[in-house]
């Protein structure tokens, strides 16, 4: 008999029943029947013996946690790694893990009961002694007091294995997540520092940086890091920087052992406990300051003397080819002076001002903040007198603004050579003024003024005498004389008529 199919509603409504029931099985605990793993003992609920060694759970093999109860040969179901555990604090859980871990994934039936014992004892101390008719307090004497019935021939080695198991395990300590990364700059080299890592001394891992590397081996990688360390590193600036601060980081990824186990339970039988996935965790962390970049300044002069000045082309420049700036993007200004200096004739150049030299002047410069490196005048005030002058220019350190004294090395000083050529010019005195040779008779002349200014003389009649300039004057002269002494006598005599 044939049937329409159902209506779309119908049809999707049961793609969505299936879904959620297809979903909700994935999300349940997976339950699988333990199986007898290594050990010694009857493999059942319930025996005059007991089981003393692992229960395998698919891979795995487990361990009772529970004292007391049937073992687990009924389906199981695994609750993954889990921190709460039949009321087991921390100590127990890293305690068990550590056991289970460690030795308890084995096919040594020796080892597995050692094991067992061991972890029943850090469980639930008391049970474990007394389940099975022992009456004393001593772990040994329990386990013998079983093992003289399942294995007597290894009772001495499990034993053994089983006290020294648990001392080893009661002395590992709760692990301790998480920690710090810090990284540190060296005050006198911003490009040398180290990388601190403050974690469980159980921890393992990798550290990367990012900016830098580890100074022992040039990686920016470190694998197989354990515990906690200090490690040296070499930061050097982006060479796409420009010369802008810069900072590193750090980030490490640690692996620890947890106080956890993978928690398996059966209804109604045992409890027991696999291997704990270990606690993952990520440190990072970056420079409190990001780092300066360091450079040396140079200087290249030349100079000359105009004017009685002496003035200065100063080209300044970074021997690392890169002006270093600030976070803001303008150039580190630097201070850069020139002590000059006077002598009387061109002085041999040296590496140091000559002993007891006085400079006669200073020069000063500071480089500009929007362009940095460049070409910059200096000009002197006016020159004392003539001489041969050098100037001496110097970069130290001391000497800066308190921004830029980051980015010179401590002890930094560049200084120029004591009269280098570029630098040496001289000054002369002035040439004498242009004066005529002086004679005596011109001397006599000028300090002997005539009495009175010769009277113009027409050249027409020096022209008809044919007598010289000399020869005129002088007869001028003496009708002059002759003139003035006839007046005189003339108002002489009318003076005396009038008397008269």
């Amino acid at each position: 008999m044939n049937h329409p199919p159902p209506p779309r509603r119908r049809l999707l409504a049961a793609i969505a029943a299936f879904a959620v029931l297809v979903g909700g099985v994935a999300l349940s605990p997976a339950a699988h029947a333990a199986d007898r793993g290594t050990g010694f003992g009857t493999w059942a609920a319930l025996s005059r013996t007991g089981w003393h060694g692992s229960m395998k759970v698919g891979e795995v093999h487990t361990y009772c946690i529970h004292p007391g109860l049937p073992v687990a040969v009924g389906p199981t179901t695994d609750h993954g790694t889990s921190t709460a555990v039949n009321g087991l604090n921390a100590q127990q859980l890293v305690s068990i893990n550590h056991l289970v871990t460690t030795y308890g994934q084995t096919d040594d039936p020796v080892q597995a009961a050692g094991v067992g014992w061991a972890v029943k004892a850090i469980a639930d101390l008391d049970t474990t002694l007394h389940s099975w008719g022992y009456a004393g307090d001593d772990l040994a004497g329990a386990i013998d007091h079983i093992m003289r019935r399942a294995s007597p021939e290894n009772s001495a080695a499990v034993q053994e294995r089983a006290l020294r198991y648990l001392a080893e395990a009661r002395a590992i300590p709760v692990p301790q997540p998480g920690g710090t990364l810090s990284l540190s700059t060296r005050p006198d080299d911003p490009t040398r520092g180290a990388l601190s890592v403050e974690v469980d001394a159980a921890a393992t891992g990798s550290l990367r940086l990012e900016g830098a590397v580890f100074a022992d081996s040039g990686s920016p990688e470190r694998r197989d890091v354990s515990g906690g360390g200090v490690f040296e590193i070499l930061a050097a600036p982006p060479a796409a920087g420009e010369g802008r601060p810069y900072t590193v980081r750090a980030t490490g990824d640690f692996v620890l052992r947890s106080a956890a186990v993978r928690y398996f339970s059966t209804p109604g039988q045992q409890e027991s406990a696999g291997p704990g996935d270990p606690t993952r965790f990520t440190l990072s962390t970056v420079d409190a300051e990001p780092r300066p970049v360091r450079f040396s300044p140079r200087i290249v002069t030349s100079a000359v003397i105009d004017d009685g000045v002496f003035v200065d082309d100063v080209t300044i420049s970074a021997s690392e080819g890169v002006w270093p700036r600030h976070g803001d993007g303008s150039f580190v200004v630097i201070r850069a002076t020139a002590d000059v200096y006077r002598t009387g004739a061109f002085p041999a150049e040296a590496p140091d001002v000559p002993a007891g030299l006085k400079p006669v002047a200073t020069l000063e410069l500071r480089t500009d903040p929007q362009s940095g490196a460049g070409t910059y005048t200096v000009t002197s005030p006016a020159l004392p007198g003539p001489g041969v002058y050098t100037a001496v220019w110097r970069v130290v350190r001391d000497e800066q603004d308190a921004a830029a004294v980051p980015h010179l090395a401590p002890g930094f000083r560049w200084q120029e050579r004591f009269a280098s050529p570029a630098q040496t010019q001289q000054l002369t005195p002035p040439p004498p003024r242009d004066i005529p040779p002086s004679s005596p008779t011109s001397a006599a002349a000028a300090s002997t003024p005539a009495p009175f200014p010769p009277p113009p003389t027409a050249p027409a009649a020096l022209a008809a005498t044919g007598a010289d300039a000399g020869t005129t004057a002088f007869s001028a002269g003496i009708a002059a004389a002759m003139l003035i002494a006839g007046l005189t006598a003339l108002i002489v005599a009318r003076r005396r008529s009038l008397r008269l």
